[in-house]
Order: structure tokens, then C-alpha cells, then sequence
């Protein structure tokens, strides 16, 4: 059987891994604008081994459905497949150890490494049944992340013994997320000519307490056992009324918070309405609760044996809509966290090849 282009045939190495990432890179992605990729997935998993389990496809989804056998936890990786605008000053390419592409860390080279598990292992021989998940609508807002509605469609997916949310992470197991919350802070002041500034109320010095409080909050840290997480807020797009000759009546801005494992959405919400102290309308727009710690699960344990200590998600990730359903799951990929949304975003070539020895000797020993 012919191996699609991107995922060449023969033994699995660095240079294959590498060509697979690449290909994945070459395929644009941006969140809303997964169906290319969506179809070289589906061609590609399709033309698997029919043994692989079944491929199923929903919207620019795709889905491998393990056959289930007694007496084997269910292992499932999942990847998500798009990526935020590029930001790149070259194409796609790969230079010695190095590979440059938008998404190359976050997270086309875990999907590369999830590919070649799928093409390689024997699910005959494993001793957990492995399924794979690849998604579309990460990177946008919590209520848009396709991975919600294939976890409605998918009854399978509520049954993992473990998820591995395959994310950047240097190879190395971190467990929980944060949780994340945007809200639009408004402030409201009167509209007046700039030469005549106290006819009006200017809205953007108006919310100097606020963003003076906001500038002196140091990040609280949270211990959770042996994991530290950093609870913080800022700022990240404004939006002002009037030209450059008139008082503003309005100053608004997106506010992003993230909250460490164990609070719940109404405890960061109420912490968001303390900062705020009435002082401007608050709405919030989107809402992520945090992910679990899973340490104690059999499975993730054994992932940590082979990888070293347990780092803490100092960010959101899909953890947490699997914790939402009562399912252990843990962040562990070859990208690298740095890279994640950076201009000239990369990956190392080593990184994607320890990841899939790391993952495949850890599916073949599991229980």
C-alpha cells in the first residue's frame, strides 16, 4: 500500500518525522481555515492499514476509533490542528536540527509524531487500546473549540483510562492547566473638546487606579503538592472613543486572566470583580475552567518515569475540558512552550524524534 506524500514508508527517524512536520507546516491551518488540512489528514489516515481503526471525519476533524478489547484502558491522543496567523519571514523549512513553520511547536510536529505512531504501532500487540483525535478550532474561543462537539459525538472519548493532550511541552509531563478568563472592562466618562478637557470626563484617565493596581500585581503563585502555578492578569487589546481632539467617553479593555488548578470559574470571576472595584462595567466573554492534576493515575506515572519530574501548564489547554467530563488527562510533546505562537515559530528535529521513541516505548510497555 502507497504511503501518502509527508509520510514516507520505511523505518521511523528523525529525517522522516522531520519530512512529516514539514509537510503538516506546508498545509496552512489558521484557526477557521482547517479544511485543507482537514482533507491531507483524512487521505493520509485513510490509507493506513485498514486494522488501524476506524477513520471518522467531522467537519475538518478526524477521529481513529480504537476496537475495544477487555481488559485494555483505553489510551488516547489527541492533537489539535490548527494555528494562530503566521508570522513567519521565510516558508516553511528545515536547517540542520532546526525546523521553522508556523505551528512547527504548537503543535504540527506532535500531530507528525501521533501519524507515525498510528502507521507503526500493532494494535494487535499493544497493551492498551490507542485512539486518536485530531481537531480543529483550538486557538479560538472555549465555546468554538470543536473539540466540544466531538466529545458529544465520540461516546468512546468519555472512556480514556488517560488523554494525552499532546501540547508543547519540551517532552516533558505537565500536568493541570490553568484556567483562563477574558472579560471587557469598561469605563465611561463624558465627551468633551481636548482644549476644554474639564467640560468633558476622560475615560481613559478615569481607569489610571485601575491599571496602576493592575500594573503593581505581582503573579500569585499556587502551590498544588510539588507543582507551583502563577496566577496572573493583564491587559491585552484596548479600544477608545473620539480622534485626537476630543475627550474620550469610553475606554475599553479586553482583561485576561489565568487561574491556577483547584479555583473554580465563579472564584476567578469574583477575584476579576475585586481588581475591577466597581470602578468600570465589567462583561465577561470567555470562560475556561482549569484542569485537574492527575498524578496519582497509573499510566501518567509511567510517562513520568521515562520523561523526569512533573512540570505544572502555565497555560490553557484542552486538560481541562477532558477534567470537565471526569477524565484524567496530561499535557507531554515535542514542541517547545517558548516557540508557541512566536514570530519564526520552530521546533527541534531531536525533539520530534525523542517524542516518539518517549511515546511509542511508553504505549508498548504500558499495562
Amino acid at each position: 500500500m502507497s504511503v501518502p506524500a509527508g509520510l514516507p514508508g520505511g523505518p521511523t527517524d528523525a529525517g522522516s518525522l522531520a519530512e512529516t512536520t514539514l509537510r503538516l507546516c506546508q498545509i496552512p491551518s489558521v484557526t477557521g481555515d482547517e479544511a485543507a488540512l482537514g482533507d491531507w489528514l483524512e487521505s493520509t489516515l485513510r490509507a493506513l492499514p485498514v486494522d488501524r481503526g476506524a477513520v471518522v471525519r467531522s467537519s475538518h476533524s478526524l477521529v481513529v476509533r480504537p476496537p475495544r478489547r477487555a481488559g485494555h484502558p483505553l489510551v488516547v491522543l489527541a492533537g489539535h490542528t490548527d494555528t494562530v496567523p503566521p508570522r513567519q519571514d521565510r516558508p516553511a523549512h528545515v536547517q540542520g536540527d532546526w525546523l521553522e513553520g508556523t505551528g512547527a511547536s504548537d503543535m504540527k510536529s506532535a500531530l507528525a509524531v501521533m501519524l507515525h505512531l498510528a502507521r507503526d504501532l500493532d494494535p494487535a500487540s499493544l497493551p492498551v487500546d490507542l485512539g486518536l483525535v485530531f481537531y480543529e478550532r483550538e486557538e479560538g474561543p472555549f465555546d468554538q473549540n470543536y473539540l466540544a462537539t466531538l466529545l458529544n459525538e465520540e461516546r468512546f472519548l468519555h472512556d480514556p483510562a488517560l488523554v494525552v493532550c499532546m501540547e508543547p511541552t519540551s517532552n516533558r509531563v505537565q500536568v493541570g492547566c490553568l484556567g483562563c478568563i477574558h472579560a471587557t472592562v469598561t469605563f465611561h466618562g463624558k465627551r468633551a473638546h481636548s482644549a476644554r478637557p474639564w467640560q468633558g470626563e476622560n475615560a481613559v484617565h478615569k481607569s489610571a487606579p485601575f491599571l496602576s493596581r493592575l500594573h503593581g500585581l505581582a503573579p500569585r503563585v499556587v502551590a498544588q503538592g510539588p507543582l507551583v502555578y502563577q496566577e496572573v492578569s493583564s491587559v491585552t487589546m484596548v479600544e477608545a472613543t473620539g480622534t485626537r481632539n476630543i475627550v474620550p467617553d469610553l475606554f475599553a479593555m479586553n482583561l485576561n486572566t489565568r487561574f491556577a488548578p483547584g479555583k473554580s470559574l465563579a472564584e476567578a470571576q469574583q477575584d476579576v470583580l475585586a481588581l475591577v472595584a466597581g470602578e468600570a462595567d465589567v462583561v465577561f466573554t470567555d470562560l475556561s475552567p482549569s484542569g485537574r492534576l492527575c498524578l496519582d493515575n497509573p499510566l501518567v506515572q509511567r510517562l513520568v518515569a521515562r520523561t523526569g519530574e512533573p512540570e505544572p501548564k502555565q497555560a490553557w489547554t484542552d486538560v481541562a475540558r477532558f477534567s470537565e467530563i471526569g477524565v484524567d488527562a496530561v499535557n507531554f510533546g515535542p514542541g517547545e512552550p517558548a516557540q508557541a505562537h512566536q514570530r519564526n515559530e520552530g521546533v527541534s528535529v531531536e525533539a520530534i524524534a525523542a517524542s516518539y521513541a518517549l511515546t511509542r516505548s511508553w504505549l508498548v510497555d504500558a499495562p
